[in-house]
């Protein structure tokens, strides 16, 4: 048996110590398992649980989300420190410094009034950095991560050609856009043999044109369609409970009872 580390510790230096113990001989064999590549997913879901615990308001639950990301960053800096490869301390030294630089108007001698002037400075000096490691972009959009959801993914590519001036100048343009994409899913849809492949571009078009209504209104399209699937589960949920309540049920109902149902609950 291992002695639990002192709670009178640091928290930070108490979970880093309890984490190397998981990993240390004697320790977990499912924490001794795994690999910075195997936890990933681990990684993925917490961050999106964290997410979802900020957005619902209720604030012990979100700090237990963050410590459960917090713990994906803690373990994967130390099987990689098992490596030499780098340590929650180099993690953490890493980011300090890096907004440091990045905010040259709150530490150094720059000005900057606004939130756009702040933006626009970090891209000039996230640049600077990638162009002194070797790491310059060959493209306007090669910097957007291929690892982001979809939807985010394509909001911040509409956003990187907004800087340099490919946008519509307000809302009604990316609508009118969006108007045009989706009457050509209508006219692929109408075809006698649907081109299965034609039909998939136009259906992304059309998506990711709505991102960008979405995005030119004011939006972020990942929280918009998250608040759209709250809303559909409960007005489901709603219309499920006056089936029952009508002595019906969803199995023995047709789309027309349980339309009804779902107009009356949305009322």
């Amino acid at each position: 048996m291992i002695p639990a580390p002192d709670a009178r510790q640091l928290p930070v230096d108490r979970l880093r110590k309890i984490v190397h113990l998981l990993r240390a001989p004697g320790g977990c064999p499912w924490d001794r398992e795994q690999t910075n590549e195997s936890l990933v997913p681990n990684l993925l879901e917490e961050a999106y649980e964290a997410a979802e615990a900020i957005q619902s308001g209720d604030m012990h639950h979100a700090c237990e989300e963050l410590g459960d990301l917090l713990l994906q960053v803690v373990i994967q800096s130390e099987i990689a420190s098992e490596t030499a490869a780098f340590t929650l301390d180099d993690v953490a030294s890493g980011i300090s410094e890096k907004l440091i630089r990045r905010h040259p108007h709150v530490f150094g001698d720059s000005d900057a009034s606004d939130t756009e002037t702040v933006l626009k400075k970090w891209d000039e000096i996230k640049a600077e950095e990638k162009a002194k490691a070797g790491k310059s972009e060959n493209g306007v959009l090669d910097g957007v991560s291929h690892g982001l959801p979809a939807l985010k993914r394509g909001q911040k590519l509409q956003k990187k050609a907004a800087k340099v001036g490919f946008d519509w100048p307000d809302v009604a343009g990316a609508f009118g856009k969006l108007k045009e994409e989706v009457a050509e899913v209508e006219e692929e849809l109408a075809r006698d043999q649907e081109d299965q492949a034609k039909l998939e571009e136009e259906l992304g078009d059309v998506l990711f044109s709505v991102v960008n209504v979405i995005r030119k209104a004011g939006f972020d399209a990942e929280s918009v369609l998250t608040k759209a699937n709250a809303k559909f589960v409960e007005r489901f949920g709603a219309m499920e409970e006056k089936l029952v309540s009508d002595g019906k049920t969803l199995e023995n109902s047709n789309l027309e009872t349980m339309e009804e149902a779902w107009v009356a609950v949305k009322k």
